[in-house]
């Protein structure tokens, strides 16, 4: 008689464990607002930072505006595989005929609002820095192509670029 219960406590555990959950990499059918940009692209883009000499070096910037009246965007960059112990800036360039052919060359060096940050490497050539810029000026809804470039702070070579994007200004 006792291991009657044995049984239906390991079967229990069985049916607890077999029940069907979502793949919490699918996505999700569930829309809602984020307060990361709105529900329609192109708002928030992952710029990806290539090396112009095709060597090893390589960046990323996380490109985010949150839904809020501010209209900031925040600019996570990273980079590896530059020059160890050496400054650099990310700089930006837009054109408003939007087509996925990047042809501004207003080049504008980011940092934190307008002020310019540079982007130092440690003993690796690895560097972080959190920028942002604001866009308050900007019309909402305003549309752009954008391109970046990451180049040597004392030398002003270009070391690093990215593709052409598409942005548009949110609130």
């Amino acid at each position: 008689m006792r291991a009657l219960p044995a049984v239906l406590s390991v079967s229990l555990i069985y049916a607890a464990c077999a029940v069907e959950r979502p793949d919490p990499a699918a996505p999700s059918l569930t829309l809602s607002a984020s307060a990361w940009g709105p529900e329609s692209p192109p708002f928030n883009d992952e710029i990806i930072l290539q090396d112009v000499s095709d060597g090893p070096a390589f960046g990323h910037v996380k490109f985010r505006q949150p839904n809020d009246g501010d209209r900031i965007v925040y600019l996570d960059t990273w980079v590896r595989d530059l020059k160890p112990n050496t400054t650099y800036q990310l700089q930006r360039a837009t054109d408003t005929a939007v087509n996925d052919d990047c042809l501004g060359t207003n080049w504008l060096t980011l940092g934190r609002g307008t002020t310019p940050q540079a982007i130092t490497t440690d003993d690796r050539g690895t560097g972080r820095e959190s920028l942002f810029r604001n866009l308050g000026t900007t019309a909402v809804g305003t549309a752009f192509d954008i391109h970046f470039r990451v180049i040597e702070q004392a030398t002003g070579g270009v070391v690093l670029e990215s593709a052409c994007y598409q942005f548009v200004v949110t609130q």
